[in-house]
């Protein structure tokens, strides 16, 4: 099948915009933001993290969220929808003795007599129904278990807002997704997690500074699902005024990102 096959299949299909990142293992891997170290290393002594804990994450993608988790030598465990993605973080980390990973939907994989004590995704889980993600979730952490949810917020607003300007022109003229987009997913609220059994929910923010050449700003863009799947004649003229903005602009686009962690387990 090609690519405009795939992406005329995906608009027929809304719930299949989840696999649209798995046509760009490679610019997704590059161009995807990693998260705050400081983050990681909150997050791995909150949830005591160490050798013996079984870990699963959620929707690696190429392991954007990957790399502290594995390195503390924990029994890490994956599950990946799109199987170009799937390959990806095999090439990448296959190798490590503690890496596990299946090619499947997590929202109807049997996960048969797995437990976990740490259940994390980063800005995946929302992709899944919320009843989905928070029972299923739920069933699979022990007693005790922390599952954590980790999501990126960035401004490119107050580094400089005349060129925030100037973009926001260009997607107020050519930014025309497909109309089934509003229909991708259900709605997501992280805050709903203790409606679903979870207790001692908190929240921790820490920060962060991405800076892009108009080039690597364009292929950024290009990661974005909805981006991705913007119809011509629209999506040429999107990209290509995307890059003449940032050009303009001193070829710099400044990002100040706050790196959001949520945090909340199930009763011991």
């Amino acid at each position: 099948m090609g690519q405009n096959e795939k992406y005329s299949d995906m608009r027929k299909k809304p719930m299949e915009y989840r696999k649209v990142f798995d046509t760009i293992p490679e610019q997704f891997d590059k161009f995807r933001p990693r998260y705050s170290p400081e983050l990681f290393e909150y997050f791995i002594k909150e949830a005591g993290i160490v050798a013996q804990t079984k870990v699963l994450e959620i929707g690696p993608g190429t392991g954007q969220a990957t790399d502290p988790i594995l390195g503390t030598g924990c029994d890490y465990n994956a599950i990946e929808l799109g199987e170009h993605l799937y390959e990806k973080m095999k090439e990448k980390y296959g190798t490590r003795p503690n890496f596990h990973i299946v090619n499947d939907d997590f929202i109807t994989h049997d996960f048969g007599g797995q437990r976990f004590d740490v259940i994390y995704s980063a800005a995946t889980i929302q992709w899944i129904p919320e009843k989905v993600a928070f029972s299923k979730t739920f069933e699979l952490l022990k007693l005790g278990g922390t599952l954590a949810m980790m999501f990126l917020i960035g401004d490119y607003k107050t580094p400089n807002e005349e060129l925030y300007s100037n973009i926001q022109k260009v997607y107020d003229l050519y930014y025309k997704p497909v109309t089934e987009y509003k229909n991708m997913k259900e709605p997501f609220d992280y805050l709903h997690a203790t409606d679903y059994g979870y207790v001692d929910l908190t929240r921790h923010d820490f920060y962060g500074k991405r800076v892009f050449s108009a080039d690597e700003y364009v292929m950024y863009c290009g990661t974005h699902s909805d981006h991705i799947l913007i119809p011509e004649p629209y999506k040429t003229k999107f990209f290509d005024e995307l890059r003449s903005a940032a050009i303009a602009g001193g070829d710099k686009v400044e990002f100040w990102d706050t790196y959001v962690l949520y945090l909340t387990k199930k009763p011991a």
